[in-house]
């Protein structure tokens, strides 16, 4: 990859940006085997909830991954075999991808917060022939490895020790720490990514080697020209979900630079106390944490002493409070970003190199062609509403960041393109419109729109001038269904600790948001509720709210 890091304009940086794509590449020797002949260089610091530490250094990894590839290979796992990684944030979690990258094995992530029945889908799809769990997630497999011939094997680490589980700490002690990176092509499998959409079964986003070098460029920018000297990064997403491997884990140690995993839940003075303790310097928060971070610690100045230099914001907008927030009292600028599993990391800011607009997604990062579009695949003049798409190939080279296939899934392949060859649009299924300067500004998912009153209405800026409000910690707004005028603005409201519901504060949300946006977007309906649903991933899930309101019109 080549990035002009001096470039101080958006300009410089796509003009002289170039993919330079080897045609053999593997992932495991990009983000360990190389940095491994230097013993004294770490890779992650770990601590759990319990207070337990560990530090690692590429050499510790880069060890431990050969004896376990060493154990799978003995298990009877051949290339290309799915392996499922049922871990969360925790030492052995990248050793196992280290691992199975190494040996063209394909990795199948999988959230330790996913139930039995998401979990018997997925590696029942995948034909998963190997599961790493620990004490988390072993129970939820054990409710359904009955129905899962294909898996042969069952890993524990940690606690997870149970009859016909074999012991992760006794597999690798008694194995060779030796052990030759297979030859891979940049455009073999390396992992499959299960991503929900909003109806049918998730599907299985099969990714190649090659698409890490896809997610750099946006990574480099996103984090204002990282890295830099002593940069070393956290974040709380889940190395399962593309946020965690392809936004945090992988790039950062493909740089061979240090990170911090902590296991355990999050709280947001946690998140602070963590960054001062380690030095943090760079970090990608969802919205929803830096909403929580910024109510419950309003001056972080006061309490810690942050090294932040960068944070990377991805799944919603983070919206004007939060952005200004951080700029005065974190000293920096959030630089959103905008992808999806299949097509990570494509658009964004780098305040380093270019302003930041607040609201604004951001616009394409090097490497990317990206555009709103209609139906037909016709580039849309600024400030009309389309879908956000990416082309196969930018300036004349084939954007390494796409996603293979749909694993065991032609026709959702074939319906995630407009048109065909190098001119196709992958779609993303999110709605934006492009101001004059090239900047998008979200608008949405298709299926989060609604039309009130004739209005065609996104819930991203109502969501976002509801949280300015004092009493408000987070809000998700919907279309709902009305007996007498078809559709209307509802919003769910989670209140601050002391903030109490009721008539009187409806009034005021309603009149707050016709302060400041349309008469047609004020919410029409308000309930308070204790928490959103949310994914895993840190976004809110309106169809469900939308679900809960259908069902409750059908009553």
């Amino acid at each position: 990859m080549k990035l002009n890091r001096q470039a101080k304009n958006y300009d410089a940086l796509h003009n002289t940006f170039g993919w330079e794509v080897p045609s053999r590449y593997n992932m495991a020797r990009e983000c360990c085997g190389r940095w491994a002949g230097d013993r004294s260089r770490f890779a992650l610091y770990y601590e759990d909830e319990a207070g337990h530490k560990e530090a690692w250094t590429f050499w510790d990894i880069q060890m431990a991954a050969n004896r376990l590839s060493n154990v799978l290979h003995a298990l009877g796992v051949m290339r290309r075999d799915r392996v499922a990684i049922m871990l969360p944030q925790r030492p052995e979690t990248g050793v196992a991808h280290v691992a199975c990258y190494q040996m063209d094995v394909i990795a199948l992530p999988l959230s330790h917060l996913f139930g039995p029945d998401a979990l018997e889908y997925r590696l029942a799809d995948s034909g998963a022939c190997v599961a790493i769990v620990d004490e988390s997630t072993l129970p939820k497999l054990w409710a359904v490895k009955d129905r899962l011939p294909n898996l042969r094997h069952v890993i524990g680490v940690g606690a997870a020790k149970e009859a016909g589980v074999h012991e992760w700490e006794r597999l690798l002690a008694r194995a060779s720490r030796r052990f030759a990176c297979v030859d891979t092509a940049a455009d073999d499998p390396a992992l499959i990514i299960y991503t929900s959409g909003t109806t049918g079964n998730p599907k299985g986003a099969l990714m190649a080697q090659r698409t890490l070098l896809g997610n750099l460029s946006g990574y480099v920018c996103s984090h204002d020209f990282f890295p830099q000297p002593g940069d070393l990064f956290w974040s709380p997403a889940d190395w399962a979900w593309t946020g965690g491997l392809f936004d945090v884990l992988l790039p950062t140690w493909a740089f061979g630079q240090p990170l911090l995993g902590y296991r355990g839940r999050f709280d947001p003075e946690k998140a602070f106390w963590l960054m001062e303790k380690y030095g943090v310097r760079n970090a990608f928060l969802f919205p929803t944490a830096l909403k929580m971070m910024m109510k419950a610690v309003p001056t972080p100045a006061a309490r810690y002493d942050l090294s932040l230099r960068s944070i990377m914001s991805a799944g919603e907008s983070v919206g004007e409070t939060v952005f200004a927030w951080a700029r005065d009292k974190l000293g920096l600028t959030i630089n959103e970003m905008f992808g999806q599993t299949e097509v990570n990391y494509i658009v964004g800011n780098c305040a380093a190199a270019y302003p930041a607009k607040p609201g604004a997604m951001g616009r394409p990062y090097p490497g990317h062609r990206v555009a709103v579009v209609d139906d037909e695949g016709r580039e849309l003049p600024p400030g009309e509403v389309g879908e956000v798409c990416v082309q196969r190939s930018c300036n004349g080279e084939r954007d390494p960041v796409f996603l293979i296939e749909y694993w065991n899934n032609p026709k959702a392949t074939q319906e995630k393109y407009i048109g065909a060859g190098e001119t196709a649009w992958a779609r993303t299924g999110d709605l934006a419109k492009a101001d004059e300067e090239g900047y998008l500004w979200y608008q949405g998912r298709a299926d989060d729109m609604f039309k009130s009153a004739g209005y065609r209405i996104g819930p991203a800026e109502i969501e976002n001038c509801l949280v300015k409000h004092a009493a408000v910690a987070n809000a998700a707004v919907i279309g709902a269904p009305d007996e007498t005028r078809g559709t209307i603005v509802k919003a769910f409201i989670v209140l601050q600790p002391g903030a109490q519901p009721g008539a009187a504060l409806e009034a005021e949300l309603a009149a707050h948001v016709r302060q400041y946006l349309a008469p047609y977007e004020y919410p029409k309906a308000i309930e308070f509720i204790d928490a959103l649903p949310m994914t895993t991933t840190g976004k809110v899930q309106r169809r469900v709210l939308r679900q809960r309101e259908e069902e409750k019109l059908q009553k």
